[in-house]
């Protein structure tokens, strides 16, 4: 990837230093995707941990599946499942520590369902990050109709009770926000 390229993502060695996560800590990656915090994660949580990889894509969770075996992360759980379902992501209650959503709030349809998924899967207290795009530029991140602000996903999660803490950076494009758990 060019340095052209690489400055307009996320790049989770860096931005992953703000999750503090602990060996141990039941972790839970919502929009996995290809896996692309995986590695970061699963080196975080070492092998006392466990790394949920959920993604709502088959494919992507094979490709997750095939990059946990391949690197031996025998904690990492690739789950193919909805957040736009309640139960759907298979994940199961109050269980998470650390939960991370990148560039993926801005393509979830029924946000409040999605909001109480994570919810339902995370102990009271645990750590949200949320990684989303500032912007539509390119032909990268969202459409610009679908450009979901940081101002809009605090207000969406401390109406489902989340506590917002902080923010924190996350790259020329996008934001990164912290909450705590009910």
């Amino acid at each position: 990837m060019s340095s052209e390229h690489s400055e307009r993502f996320v790049k989770p060695e860096v931005v992953s230093s703000h999750f503090h996560i602990r060996p141990g800590e039941v972790v839970a990656d919502f929009g996995a995707g290809v896996g692309y915090f995986i590695p970061v994660l699963a080196e975080s949580t070492g092998r006392t941990g466990v790394v949920y990889a959920c993604d709502i894509q088959k494919n992507l969770v094979e490709t997750v599946a095939g990059l946990a075996r391949s690197k031996q992360y025998n904690w990492v759980k690739p789950v193919w499942g909805d957040l736009e379902s309640v139960g759907g992501t298979k994940i199961p209650d109050r269980i998470v520590e650390v939960g991370i959503l990148v560039n993926t709030l801005f393509q979830i349809e029924d946000k409040q369902t999605g909001v109480a998924e994570i919810i339902r899967v995370m102990r009271p207290g645990a750590r949200l990050y949320i990684i989303d795009w500032t912007e539509s530029f390119g032909g990268l991140g969202p459409q610009p109709q679908s450009v979901f602000t940081e101002r809009e996903a605090r207000a969406l999660f401390e109406a489902a009770g989340c506590t917002y803490e902080r923010n924190f950076p996350a790259g020329p494009h996008h934001y990164g926000i912290m909450f705590r758990i009910p």
